[in-house]
């Protein structure tokens, strides 16, 4: 019940993000509701359809491990530790407020579903659903619950073990299984070609590659700001940037894995095309995937801003003027992206090579 009454009682940007994790939610589940409504009519090439609609909702499940983290519900203040709210209490508040958001998200893309096939008040659009949505077969109701199902519980397993307090980590620790990953993704897809489940599993191994690695590139970035006898700001910007190191590699890592995958779809369609393997949402499916990594990055940078704050009270205190702070906060942005957009850019082009070849 307080858990319940903690996420009511929320401000309204913490909802935003919320009401954010529900429409991807929403969207990962519409897609899972599709292939299940394209394996009755082919049952066959189902399983590589299922596969691909996994690559959204892992996406979705970050994003909302991601804002679960950055809710103040699940980082109270010390005196409510005598009130019970420990860290078991908090990673049950972070649980159910996830859960929350993606069954709602669940709920929508099935109430859509069921409404574009004319199983609710008619078909709308004059029927121009039915044949994509295969409203001419029954839709397996406890199938269907059961693939709703997997994203809230998913992610609510996930918020819970993420709102526990780890040990910081070392960002370069995890560099040399990040770059083998990456190289083992790659020649995955050399070996497979474009096969559906070669490529895939060959995007998969360099996405979570470029995830490990993600920590010391931002690492990298925070010492390249701070080369050639920096002054206080750069410093300052410097120094916080390996400090957010951490808390931003991962989430900018995924976001460079799907840039890269981005930039090297148009070339690869002047090479002789590729296939849709989810059909007509595809492009749709594609756009999920990409707005999730994004808003997972923002959200991990409100999560190292809430992380700042008492250090930049304690500069406020000290006479530093906000506009250093800002400046500095820009600094960090610029250099994130100096080092990110090349790397995705050679990604691209060796994920490329690899197809090509």
């Amino acid at each position: 019940m307080l858990a319940l009454r903690l996420v009511r009682g929320s401000r309204p940007l913490v909802q935003l993000r919320r009401l954010l994790v529900a429409a991807a939610s929403a969207g990962s589940g519409f897609l899972l509701l599709h292939v299940l409504a394209g394996a009755l009519d082919d049952p066959a090439g189902s399983f590589p359809r299922l596969l691909w609609a996994l690559v959204p909702l892992a996406l979705t499940v970050q994003l909302a491990v991601a804002v679960a983290r950055t809710d103040p519900a699940t980082r109270p203040p010390e005196g409510l530790d005598a009130a019970g709210l420990g860290p078991l209490r908090r990673a049950l508040v972070a649980a159910v407020s996830t859960a929350v958001s993606c069954t709602l998200g669940s709920l929508l893309a099935l109430a859509v579903f069921l409404h574009l096939r004319g199983q609710l008040t008619g078909l709308p659009f004059d029927g121009a659903g039915t044949r994509l949505l295969h409203a001419d077969r029954p839709l397996p109701v406890a199938a269907a619950l059961t693939l709703l199902a997997v994203l809230p519980l998913t992610a609510s397993a996930g918020a819970a073990l993420a709102s526990r307090v780890r040990p910081p980590r070392t960002p370069q620790a995890d560099l040399p299984w990040g770059v083998a990953l990456t190289a083992c993704g790659l020649a995955v897809e050399a070996y497979a070609g474009r096969g559906t489940a070669g490529m895939l599993a060959g995007w998969s191994l360099t996405a979570l590659g470029l995830a490990l690695a993600g920590p010391a590139v931002v690492h990298l970035a925070g010492a390249l700001v701070q080369t050639a006898r920096p002054g206080v700001l750069r410093l300052l910007a410097g120094r916080g940037l390996q400090e957010e190191a951490g808390r931003l590699g991962r989430a900018l890592g995924v976001l460079c894995a799907v840039a890269a995958g981005a930039l090297a779809v148009p070339a690869l369609r002047e090479q002789g095309g590729l296939g849709a393997p989810l059909g007509p949402l595809t492009a749709p499916a594609a756009a999920l995937v990409l707005l999730c990594a994004a808003a997972t990055l923002l959200t991990t940078a409100v999560e190292a801003r809430q992380a700042r704050a008492g250090a930049r009270e304690a500069l406020l205190g000290l006479g530093t003027p906000g506009r250093v702070l800002r400046t500095a906060a820009a600094l960090r942005a610029g250099a994130v992206l100096v080092v990110s957009v090349p790397l995705a850019w050679a990604v691209a082009q060796l994920t490329y090579l690899a197809l090509t070849r």
